[in-house]
């Protein structure tokens, strides 16, 4: 059931932006389209696979001009993408594309909701992605999303009988959705689910086709289209001051770390929605026709209704307060009706509109970001009533201690009120990070055991304040979470998150040491703490072939945030083996194996995140030849540090670096993934790069895509890049070259050295290439054609060329061996000579 609490902790963020920014108050025009909205008792839900699949035309014309409760079921959070804007892939990737979805809504005014699935990388068929995912624990969450959020209508993103002609994770996301439409009413299905919730049971499912799946403009114009509803979603918004399509844009373009910024369109626009179940409206242009999206819908709902169009209807712009008699009638009319669905959403919405129209300002801050489990904080509570209503804050209370204080403030307008005290937190306390990442799931599943938990976008916050009062008389409570807040000397106010974090954290350097023959590496375990006064020992948990001085080292920190770092040498076996390395940090008696992970960036709220403090540690037989490489950043991605673990010298060249003259100190120049198409000035350096090849080096460029390329020639040969992907990571490996010196010096390749990569085998191989290239090896997933343009080799000059679409930036920092082995023989070639005395190989 939806508890009153969750509501109201929802009412103090219906008209505020998100953290990073400064919570603002609305204008009278939003606060009259709230009013509006009050009024409509409808809703729809969006269903897609990942972050940026939704299309916000869609979802920004039902919230905005049907003005009905609008939600996007992301069923991923989109850890297998790359991230244009930063090092953070896989997990916590998934975190930024979470808050970047979150800030999307605030944009297009949707609710956000996410299964359990993860984004593995790319899949062919629904058939792998809904094994990986496991069907039935997805189709579970998705029934979870329905039944808790009571959508009249469905929408799909893609088409459920589209297996094997596009991504997997999309076709399934169809799939699941056209399941579950007629499992949500079966009290059968899922029975645990209803302990917490009710079934339910939408009218329509509809699939939001376009053009696009037609193949063409001129195919679709010849569709039937007999079962499908149009909709124009070019509509203007005068008070808004925007087109929908214009708001689409900005909510798009909020999905920075995809390169997902749009440009706005504006005019009229189609939409089109064809129906896959249920009834099919006679009025071709109404999603919601003969679905009743009134106060009528519910008992006692019909006198409501009259009341908040009256409060429509005499809405003051200059004096929004004087709506407040009216809505606080209204107000306790919803209090009375029969526990339910619309009670809830509605109570929510119509506190947020009497709060905005009193101009109430109500906060809670703390000392300091965050604090661990029995620690005292120090909270100012703020409340200003800027209005003529008559306003009384009788008391406070602090959750989930319930303690309260008692105050009887008259709220006189415009005058601000400012209050301390002092909160020690339950030693019981949970850590607010990220909720589905505190237990290891699998390939393609988190692990919530938490059925209430399920579906949320990010793990509730704990601790509250609600301020209860009188405004005219009538009881309300308003619910905010502590946040933190500072003044920074450029952005001015800046809000963060107030956090609950473990005492102490731990943090081993890098997160793949590997160890090319028997000499010891030095691993350096930085220990930080997250209170003040600690004092402990840290150590390494280490697998058993493996040696460690020394055992362990014992700390003392005053302040909290003060770190230390100690060193241990990690003496590797003989033979080739691999493991994992755990530091374990000990205080009281109580083991902590968390490292800290701060996610910072201006778009979305600061992100902290608990993982284990683990590395994986891999011993392999490697040879190599050369020694200093530049690196050309790209997109982003870790192959600097992990060619620094095998012994390279690696500098990060900037624009002013690239020359010929500073080139030919290299042993070899590689470019970062999708360099050619973020990095805008690299187009002027190409002629430069070809010179330093032809001259005598090598260069290795990583996948880019060919949509969006900044120049035209990658090469110094004719290369065309298609969306041609090995997306099994098991998939076989053929060797089309097994004399190539790539596969021979100094590493002897064979096919093991292709077993355990990680989530894919490449992508955006070529398909297209001259004759002046050696294509070296060639794979494909099950029942498609060879795709032999992953690795392609040419001799230009005196130097060599190398276009590399395998995916060397996930396999390099996971550890694979194999994949260290191959990329050290694209740096080694032509650095093979040899002796005339007894034709033995040696470096030049």
């Amino acid at each position: 059931m939806h508890k009153p609490l969750v509501v109201l902790l929802f009412t103090i963020f219906t008209f505020q932006v998100s953290y990073p920014q400064t919570p603002r108050q609305p204008t009278s025009a939003e606060i009259h389209d709230a009013i509006k909205k009050l009024n409509v008792l409808g809703a729809a839900l969006y269903i897609a696979a990942h972050p940026d699949d939704e299309n916000t035309r869609m979802i920004s014309y039902l919230s905005n001009h049907l003005r009905v409760n609008t939600a996007y079921l992301s069923l991923t959070r989109g850890d297998g993408g790359q991230n244009l804007i930063g090092p953070e892939i896989s997990e916590l990737l998934g975190v930024i594309r979470t808050q970047e979805l979150l800030a999307a809504r605030s944009v297009d005014g949707g609710k956000q909701f996410f299964s359990r699935a993860n984004d593995f990388g790319y899949s062919k068929h629904p058939d792998e992605t809904l094994k990986i995912w496991n069907k039935e624990e997805v189709l579970s969450d998705v029934v979870w999303t329905i039944r808790n959020f009571k959508p009249d209508i469905i929408i799909n993103r893609f088409d459920h009988t589209s297996a094997g002609r596009t991504h997997g994770h999309h076709t399934s996301s169809a799939i699941l959705s056209y399941e579950a439409f007629d499992l949500v009413g079966d009290e059968k299905a899922y029975p645990e689910q209803l302990e917490y919730t009710e079934s339910w049971q939408p009218s329509r499912l509809f699939f939001n086709t376009s053009w696009w799946f037609y193949g063409s403009r001129e195919n679709f114009e010849k569709a039937d289209k007999s079962k499908m509803v149009s909709v124009d979603i070019g509509t203007y918004y005068p008070l808004k001051g925007k087109s929908n399509n214009e708001i689409a844009a900005e909510s798009r373009s909020m999905h920075k770390c995809q390169g997902m910024g749009s440009t706005p369109s504006r005019g009229s626009q189609m939409e089109y929605l064809e129906l896959i179940k249920g009834a099919m409206p006679s009025n071709k242009e109404d999603l919601f026709e003969g679905i009743n999206t009134t106060w009528t819908r519910i008992k006692g709902g019909a006198r409501i209704g009259k009341v908040l169009r009256k409060v429509e209807r005499k809405f003051n712009y200059d004096d929004p307060f004087k709506s407040i008699p009216d809505l606080l009638k209204a107000y306790k009319m919803i209090k009375v009706l029969p526990d339910g669905y619309w009670k809830n959403v509605k109570l929510e919405e119509i506190s947020a509109v009497i709060k905005a129209c009193m101009g109430l300002y109500v906060e809670a801050t703390a000392d300091d970001f965050s604090a661990t489990p029995g620690q005292t904080v120090e909270l100012t509570m703020e409340v200003v009533n800027r209005s003529d209503v008559n306003a009384i804050l009788e008391s406070v209370q602090y959750l989930p201690m319930s303690m309260d204080t008692v105050l009887n403030l008259d709220l006189k307008n415009n005058q601000a009120f400012k209050f301390y005290k002092n909160i020690t937190l339950p030693e019981n306390m949970l850590s607010t990070s990220a909720y589905w990442l505190k237990e290891k799931g699998t390939l393609g599943m988190y692990v919530v055991d938490n059925q209430k938990l399920r579906g949320k976008p990010e793990t509730p916050k704990e601790f509250l304040v609600s301020f209860k009062m009188s405004v005219e008389g009538v009881p309300m409570t308003l619910t905010v979470p502590v946040v933190f807040k500072k003044t920074d000397p450029v952005k001015g106010e800046v809000y963060r998150p107030f956090e609950i974090t473990p005492p102490v954290f731990s943090s081993i350097k890098d997160k793949v040491y590997v160890f090319a023959n028997n000499e010891p590496k030095t691993v350096e375990v930085l220990v930080k703490a997250g209170k003040k006064n600690i004092v402990g020992s840290v150590s390494i948990e280490h697998p058993k072939d493996w040696r460690l001085e020394p055992e362990s080292a014992n700390f003392s920190m005053d302040l909290k945030g003060e770190e230390q770092t100690f060193s241990f040498k990690l003496y590797p076996p003989k033979e080739q083996s691999e493991g994992n390395i755990s530091a374990i940090v000990k205080v009281d008696d109580q083991e902590y194996r968390e490292a800290l992970t701060l996610i910072e960036y201006d778009h979305i709220p600061t992100q902290t995140i608990l993982q284990k403090a683990s590395s994986k540690v891999v011993r392999i037989d490697l040879k190599k030849a050369g020694d200093k490489i530049a690196y050309i950043e790209g997109a982003g991605d870790a192959i600097p540090e992990s060619l620094e673990q095998i012994g390279y010298d690696v500098d990060l060249l900037d624009d002013n670096a690239i020359s010929l003259k500073n080139l030919k100190r290299y042993d070899a120049v590689i470019l970062g993934v999708r360099a050619y198409n973020t990095k805008e000035r690299l187009k002027f350096h190409q002629s430069t790069l070809m010179d330093y090849v032809k001259a005598g080096g090598t260069m290795i460029v990583q996948y880019n895509t060919g949509h969006r390329l900044l120049t035209k020639d990658v090469a110094p040969y004719s290369l065309k890049i298609s969306r041609d992907r090995v997306s099994m990571e098991d998939a076989e490996v053929r060797i089309l070259e097994p004399k190539h010196e790539v596969l021979n010096y100094p590493n002897k390749i064979s096919a093991k050295d292709f077993d355990g990569w990680v989530q894919e085998r490449g992508l955006y191989f070529p398909d297209e290439w001259s004759e002046e290239f050696k294509a070296i090896l060639s794979s494909n997933d099950p029942g498609e054609s060879p795709k032999n343009g992953g690795l392609l080799v040419a001799k230009y000059g005196k130097g060599h060329y190398i276009y590399t679409g395998y995916s060397w930036f996930r396999e390099l920092p996971a550890g694979v061996a194999g994949a260290y082995r191959i990329f050290t023989n694209l740096i080694s070639i032509g650095k093979k000579t040899y002796s005339k005395e007894n034709n033995s190989q040696s470096k030049k």
